[in-house]
This record gives C-alpha cells, sequence and structure tokens, in this order.
C-alpha cells in the first residue's frame, strides 16, 4: 500500500501525544512504553519496545513522511554517477593537480543536501570558497523494495566505484554516519584517502554516552526487526523521524536543532529547517540493521571485528591526516565520542587535529557560524594535505 504523503503536522501532534513524557496518564496507556532511566523521576521514551505500540502506531506514521528524493540543492551541481544507491553529485570544476574532495553525507534517513542546505549554510560552498575547485557529495537514494537486502557493504562498494570514478584517491568528509563509512573505506583502502575529515562522527559507538548509542543500545533488537518488517523489508523514514522526535522531546538530543549566533533565528523555528527534517528516505532494511546491530549494540567497527570487503577492518591501518571536528553541546555524538576516534587510527599524533566549536549536532553541518568560520579553515587544511601529498 503506497503511503500517503502531506499530512506532516497533524501527525506529529499525534505523535507528541504518543511520545511526550509529560502526559503520563496518556502514556501509560501504551503498556510500559516509558521506563526510568534512574537520573529522576520523569520516564523517557524508548520508542516502541513492544509489538503493539509498533503496529498501534503504524497507521499514524503512514501520515507522517514527505520524500526528501527531490529536495533541492543550493549549490548548481551535475551527477557524475549513477548507482543503484547513490548519485555522485559534482560541485565546481575538476582542476588537474588537485585531488577530489568527497563528503560522504549520513545515510541515515534524511537528504543528503544537508551539506548544501542554503546561503551560509553550504559545507559544499565554504569549501568551494576555501580554494578547492570541485567538491562531490554522495546523494543516497531512498531504497526501493528490491533494494532491501542492501547491507553496509553494499553501500562501502559503491564509495569505492565512486572514488575508482574520480581517480582512485581521494580527501574524504564523513559527516556523522557519513563518517564511520568514510573511516571503513580508508583501513580497506589506505592509498586511496589522502586525508579524512569526521565530523560529528559516532565511530567509537561506546564513547560518550550519545543520544544514537543510548537509543540503540535501550530498546530491544526484536523491536528495530519488527519495524523492519511493518515496512516490508525497509526502514520507512517516518519511523526515523519518530525516533528522533523522540529523543529531542525526551532531551537526550536537545542540543540536535542548532541555535547558530545569538542573533539569529533558531534553526528550529526555520520554515527551511522544518522542510528539510520533515522529508525522509526509507533504508533497506538489512542495511539498517546491520548498524544498529554492529555499528552501535556490539561497536564491532571500534573494536577490530568489522568484516567487510574481504577482510576484518582495523582502524589502526588508517594512517592518513586526520581532522576531527565536535561540537561542544552535541549530544548525538559528544565531543567523547568524536574525539575518541584520534586513539583507534594509526595515524601521527600531530597528524590528527581536534578541533571543539560552540555548536550543537546538526550545528556543524547547517550552522551559519560553524560554516562561516571553521569549514574554510577545514577546506584550507585539506588543499595543505593535497600538496603536502
Amino acid at each position: 500500500m503506497a503511503r500517503p504523503r502531506g499530512l506532516l503536522p497533524d501527525g506529529f501532534r499525534l505523535l507528541r501525544v504518543i511520545l511526550d513524557p509529560m502526559r503520563p496518564g496518556e502514556t501509560a496507556e501504551l503498556g510500559g512504553y516509558f521506563h526510568s532511566d534512574g537520573e529522576g523521576e520523569d520516564g523517557w521514551p524508548v520508542f516502541w519496545p513492544w509489538p503493539w505500540p509498533v503496529t498501534q502506531a503504524w497507521p499514524v506514521l503512514c501520515f507522517t513522511g514527505k520524500r526528501a528524493e527531490d529536495y533541492p540543492w543550493f549549490t548548481p551541481n551535475r551527477v557524475l554517477l549513477d548507482q543503484e544507491g547513490m548519485r555522485l553529485r559534482v560541485f565546481g570544476q575538476p582542476a588537474r593537480g588537485v585531488l577530489p574532495v568527497l563528503i560522504v553525507a549520513p545515510h541515515a534517513g534524511h537528504s543528503a543536501t544537508i551539506a548544501d542546505f542554503a546561503q551560509g549554510q553550504s559545507i559544499v560552498a565554504a569549501l568551494l570558497s576555501a580554494g578547492i575547485p570541485a567538491i562531490m557529495v554522495t546523494d543516497w537514494k531512498p531504497a526501493r523494495r528490491e533494494m532491501r537486502d542492501f547491507t553496509i557493504e553494499s553501500y562501502l562498494l559503491e564509495i569505492d566505484a565512486a572514488i575508482d570514478e574520480l581517480g582512485g584517491k581521494v580527501h574524504l568528509v564523513g559527516l556523522c554516519q557519513g563518517g564511520w563509512m568514510s573511516a571503513m573505506i580508508a583501513a580497506r583502502n589506505p592509498g586511496k584517502v589522502v586525508s579524512m575529515v569526521l565530523a560529528g562522527s559516532p565511530v567509537d559507538a561506546g564513547a560518550g554516552n550519545g543520544a544514537i548509542s543510548r537509543l540503540a543500545n535501550s530498546i530491544p533488537f526484536a523491536t528495530y526487526e519488527q519495524m523492519v518488517m511493518l515496512g516490508g523489508g525497509l526502514m520507512p523514514g517516518p519511523f526515523m523521524l519518530a525516533g528522533w522526535e523522540s529523543l529531542r522531546i525526551a532531551g537526550w538530543a536537545r542540543a540536535s536543532v542548532p541555535q547558530g549566533a545569538e542573533d539569529e533565528e533558531p534553526m528550529e523555528y526555520s520554515p527551511a529547517f522544518a522542510h528539510w527534517y520533515q522529508h525522509t528516505l526509507d533504508l533497506p532494511g538489512r542495511y539498517y540493521l546491520e548498524v544498529v546491530w554492529r555499528i552501535f549494540k556490539r561497536n564491532e567497527l571500534a573494536k577490530g571485528r568489522f568484516e567487510a570487503l574481504g577482510q576484518v577492518l582495523s582502524l589502526a591501518d588508517v594512517t592518513c591526516p586526520t581532522w576531527l571536528l565536535a561540537g561542544q553541546y552535541d549530544r548525538i555524538v559528544p565531543p567523547e565520542q568524536a574525539f575518541a576516534t584520534a586513539g583507534l587510527l594509526g595515524s601521527r599524533e600531530d597528524d590528527v587535529v581536534r578541533r571543539l566549536v560552540p555548536d550543537q549536532h546538526i550545528g556543524l553541518f547547517m550552522g551559519k557560524r560553524t560554516i562561516a568560520t571553521t569549514w574554510p579553515e577545514i577546506g584550507r587544511w585539506i588543499l595543505s594535505r593535497d600538496q603536502a601529498g
């Protein structure tokens, strides 16, 4: 059955009733939906740990999603490579003698336009302004039913094919969950990655007690399987959207919507941000379950136990210069988690930059202050690594 679209505001009013921990009388009917985390009297939502709430929530969620596939890009671009799960977009004009910069966007239910959102809120534009002639971005496609068995390795193969299309050697920029994908590529093929930027990236899921890790570990894995089953083998974007909302309402991720500069209107109240946030991508069910189980519950990558692309991946094999960017007020991927990656890499200590900025999670990618000050500096650093290489 096709999922109706266009009723997200009404759907979210219903979701707030379902998820709001300040409504104990109404939520008590959900059969143990709220549980105490030992930090106070108020409970926190764990996003449908029992089959009954999942089933009852499905009719509501059918009306809460808008498709992100056609969300507009800010900077003119063209598609260089069109694969089953990803389009490789090119911004600017590649120049001879300058290695490509590939942004690996997070594949977590929202559009890759997080990297190129709007005037003053575009990582792509900031890097171009720093003198990098061309930027490439992984534009993830919404999963179709025939993609339900895509795995993490499926997407790693597409990233690897994109790198080969670009000449076989790149600078990688991983945003949030695009960071652990980038680290996997660098671990498997160190010679293909000249430098790496990891921004708000949960590479070590066991460090820092971030909201994503808490959410993944607080819910029985069977619940995630039930949601994928309800999606017909896919993880529906509206389900993930409701999960982010539950984190925000509970206070785990209250910092996930950036305030930006003091004289700016908070992005939470920006119609443009709301429009982007409400548009979601469905994910392949197998990929989504692998991320939950292998990346967050078992922390296989950080522990050196993640097998993909024909071998067990070791982050100690990553020896390229690396820039780690973290937000001081980020609760999704707190600084302790973002910076813990440094201890796992094989890069020399003086080749690792740790930068803490006064921003929150989404602000690392869309916040005007961080875009204007930090990302041009990152661009110049990438160019210096290019010349050094």
